[in-house]
């Protein structure tokens, strides 16, 4: 536990590497498409991405940093699509940002090192990794969403991002503050053992619960936390908001298991219903909010709150009467949710980057009028993603709402089994607003009666993933097993 350990790390030895190598090796680059860059950069989270999955192979839990980081299953997979989450954004985010004079090699050093930050987060056995690779991610996003430095709205929005973020990073770290001091400690498994022992400030330690709980709620979006996300959304660059979307996600449910999972399970009856609140709202305000909305971009971040809940809701079941046989279940649906939601809104987000031309942002559910027409398959592809956000079969986002739901329905608790009928009647309200897109392309008059133009690259990656979506939804088992597997090494540990 004391040892150094640096094998353990390798993954972000060579990302903060690369990162500085790229930085350097942009100065000398004067192609205006950023060639070079783009292709170290991708090379890069290829390789990083092949180093985690090797890992997770391997399936080892080490201690690297003296206990303070920890190299699991459950972080190297999570890292692993991490990376590929942001190759995909990168390549959807390529032809949109130049020709919007933001193709410089910021967009791809931020995008690294927000990456880095991602998984100091998803590799984090200690306090102090968590804020550190929290506020890595965030300083990065929050550059990113500013790049456009002329454009009103983006800078808005930037400043909005920054403010509300710091606000939430305070009440994590006022909540972490007062862990630490109930139980004299900053490494989670070190909390973990005070509070199964006992301690006699209770009060002190789930005062402190509730800020940690409202900071995890604002990083994954979930209301009452979530006044950020339709304004970030809309008013970032498309290319940004897709950074966003992605792969912090996932370093929001790993920092929720770490945090609350392996650190916090002792006070599981307390945070355990603080999530069913938040699940709640969030179903009630994303799916009403969405149905009002115009902004294709305002309507998928009222959907990523309303996703975010569903999610929730399978790490609120883990823990039953003091009982933790469904707690495996429970986090290994809300990790299968939150993995397939990061794969389906890449490829909406890529939708709208793509329609988006030279002088024109496709930010309105409008400019989808008629793309069948225009573009039969790309009308195709959207709708599996827009299916699988509604949990229509055989998508994968039908399997994440069924395992979801089944973790609650398991619990044999009458609260758990309503939460589950409460849960699908707020994805039916959901439909509507998913099946209004599919129902714009097919049945509506183009604006625009122009095939959609796309470099190779991002039309062979956008039907990939359209695939993999329709794919995963037919063979969920692979996955399914391989996030039951990490959960399970992680809980063991």
């Amino acid at each position: 536990m004391n040892d150094m350990n640096w094998l353990a790390i390798y993954p972000e030895i060579l990302l903060l590497a690369m990162g500085c190598v790229v930085a350097l090796a942009d100065l000398w680059v004067t192609d205006e498409q950023r060639r070079p860059t783009y292709w170290l950069t991708q090379l890069t989270l290829a390789v990083v991405a092949a180093m985690h999955f090797c890992y997770f192979d391997a399936g080892l839990t080490t201690y690297a940093m003296q206990g303070m980081v920890v190299a699991d299953p459950m972080g190297h997979l999570l890292a692993g699509f991490a990376s590929i989450a942001t190759l995909v954004a990168l390549v959807y985010a390529r032809p949109y940002a130049g020709t919007r004079e933001m193709l410089k090699g910021e967009l791809f050093i931020l995008s690294l090192f927000s990456l880095l930050g991602v998984n100091l987060m998803l590799s984090a056995n200690n306090f102090l990794v968590v804020y550190l690779g929290l506020e890595l991610m965030s300083l990065s996003l929050y550059a990113l969403v500013a790049l456009r430095r002329d454009h009103a709205v983006s800078t808005e929005a930037a400043m909005k991002y920054f403010v509300l973020g710091a606000l939430a990073s305070g009440f994590l770290l006022y909540g972490l503050s007062m862990m630490y001091g109930a139980t004299g400690s900053l490494n989670i498994p070190e909390v973990f053992d005070v509070i199964s022992k006992g301690v006699p400030n209770k009060s002190v330690l789930v005062f402190g619960v509730v800020f940690v709980v409202a900071g995890l709620a604002f990083k994954l979006g979930a209301a009452p936390f979530h006044m950020w996300v339709p304004d970030v959304y809309q008013g970032a660059p498309t290319a940004v908001t897709l950074l966003i979307g992605s792969a912090p996600k996932l370093a929001a449910f790993a920092i929720t298991v770490r945090l609350l999972v392996e650190g916090m399970i002792g006070l599981a009856v307390d945070w355990q219903q603080m999530l069913v609140v938040l699940s709640i709202m969030s179903l009630l305000v994303g799916n009403l909010a969405a149905i009002a909305q115009t902004n294709i971009k305002r309507m998928l971040a009222y959907s990523t709150i309303a996703n975010m809940g569903f999610m929730l809701l399978g790490m609120a079941s883990g823990v039953v009467n003091d009982n933790t046989l469904s707690a495996a279940n429970a986090y290994s649906s809300a990790m299968f949710y939150a993995v397939t939601y990061v794969l389906t809104t890449l490829g909406t987000f890529g939708m709208v980057i793509l329609l988006s031309r030279q002088g024109h942002e496709a930010e309105e559910i409008k400019d989808f009028a008629g793309l069948a027409k225009r573009s039969p398959w790309f009308a195709l592809v959207m709708t599996m993603f827009m299916f699988s956000l509604a949990g229509v079969p055989p998508t994968v986002g039908f399997y994440a709402k069924l395992a979801v739901l089944q973790a609650l329905v398991s619990t044999h608790e009458t609260a758990y089994i309503a939460l589950a009928v409460f849960a699908v009647v707020a994805s039916l309200v959901g439909a509507f607003y998913y099946l209004r897109i599919v129902k714009v392309m097919f049945f509506d008059e183009p604006t625009d009666t122009a095939p959609l133009a796309a470099p190779a690259d991002v039309r062979l990656v956008m039907s990939l993933n359209g695939a993999a979506v329709l794919v995963l939804g037919l063979l969920p088992g692979g996955l399914m097993a391989a996030c039951a597997q990490a959960i399970v090494k992680a809980l063991a540990t």
